[in-house]
C-alpha cells in the first residue's frame, strides 16, 4: 500500500482567514503555487487556489485589496492522514469534487496532496502527470 505521506507536499503556504485576496495572490505568485492553506491557528479552515480568487471574488465585483480570504475560501474541507492510502484520497477526491487535500496529524497541518501528485505517483506516464512533475512555467 502507497500512502499519502510518500509523496505529499509539504512545501506549504497557510495563510490567515483575515489577509486579502491581494495578499494572497501575491503569495502565490511569490512562490509559484496555485492555492494557500487557510488556517486558523493550527486548524485548517479551508483552501484558496487562484481560481478562487477569479471566479469567486474578482468576477463577483469583489475588491481584492479589501476581501478576506474567509469570504472566498472553500470550507468543510476534507483532510487526510499521512498513513491513509493513496487510492483512498484519491477516491475522497472524486466523492468530494476536490483537487486538493490537506494532510493533517493530531490536527496539525504536515502536508497537502493534489490531484497532480497522485498522477506522478500513481500514473507516471499520464499527461497529468507529466504537466504535474514539470517546473511551473510562470
Amino acid at each position: 500500500m502507497t500512502t499519502v505521506g510518500e509523496f505529499m507536499t509539504t512545501r506549504l503556504v497557510t495563510m490567515d482567514g483575515d489577509d486579502t485576496l491581494t495578499a494572497a495572490a501575491q503569495e502565490m505568485r511569490d512562490s509559484a503555487i496555485g492555492d494557500v492553506v487557510v488556517t486558523d491557528g493550527d486548524n485548517v479552515v479551508g483552501i484558496v487556489t487562484d481560481r478562487d480568487i477569479t471566479v469567486r471574488g474578482v468576477a463577483e465585483s469583489m475588491d481584492p485589496n479589501t476581501t478576506r480570504l474567509n469570504q472566498i475560501t472553500s470550507k468543510d474541507v476534507v483532510t487526510v492522514s499521512q498513513y491513509d492510502d493513496a487510492v483512498a484520497a484519491a477516491d475522497l477526491m472524486r466523492t468530494y469534487a476536490v483537487r486538493r487535500l490537506p494532510v493533517v496529524d493530531d490536527g496539525r497541518l504536515v502536508g497537502l496532496v493534489s490531484m497532480g501528485d497522485l498522477a506522478v505517483e500513481r500514473e507516471p506516464q499520464s499527461v497529468l502527470a507529466d504537466i504535474s512533475a514539470d517546473e511551473p512555467n510562470n
